[in-house]
Order: structure tokens, then sequence, then C-alpha cells
């Protein structure tokens, strides 16, 4: 098993920037990668980018790709999520998630932090 909670979320102005982040515990010895996703409201879950444990190797959607950045701190088993020239259109519950099979799917998900974002 492996818990993860996000934190980081709050209220910004349109063109401001947060730093998501997500505290994994558990048997994190297990982790393939971790990803972040968001969910607005009457929306379906979007993935935002993905982030391999042992290596450098990271993955954008399109919509956030050049906007936002996905890290990690393998020393504090943390994924940090920079988002940048944020849009109203940003507003959602954004997740972590873990991927522990290396298939693809995440097999374990955080509670989520909100975010908004005012115009």
């Amino acid at each position: 098993q492996v818990q993860l909670v996000e934190s980081g979320g709050g209220l910004v102005q349109a063109g401001g920037s947060l730093r998501l982040s997500c505290a994994a515990s558990g048997r994190t010895f297990t982790l393939f990668s971790m990803g972040w996703f968001r969910r607005a409201p009457g929306q379906e879950r979007e993935f935002l980018a993905d982030v391999r444990w042992s290596s450098d190797n990271t993955y954008y959607a399109d919509s956030v790709k050049g906007r936002f950045t996905i890290s990690r701190d393998n020393a504090k088993n943390t994924v940090y999520l920079q988002m940048n020239s944020l849009k109203p259109e940003d507003t959602a519950v954004y997740s972590c998630a873990a991927d522990i099979a290396a298939n693809g799917k995440y097999d374990f998900w955080g509670q989520g932090t909100q975010v908004a974002v005012s115009s």
C-alpha cells in the first residue's frame, strides 16, 4: 500500500502560480511513477503529467505543456507540480496518483486539493 497526501492548493488570480505537493508514504520502494490529474466540475478526470521514480523521464498533457512542471524529490518521497500562468479554466480538484505495476494504470490516489483561479 502507498498513501498519498496532496497539499498546496488554494485561490490564486489569473496569471499567478501555485506549487502542489504530494507526499507518499508506505511501500514507496514499489513506486514506478507518479502522476498528477485534475477534475473540474462536471468534467472527466484529466491527466496532466507523470514522472518516473527512477529516471528523469517526464510526460505532459498538451493542455499544460510549457506551463506546468512535474518534479520529484526521492529523499522526501514527494512529487511536485509547479503551475505557472494559471487560467480560470485551470480551476479543479488536483490529485496525485501512484503507479507501482509499471503498466500505465495508477494504483493509489490521494484525496485531492482544490485549486481555484479567479479572473
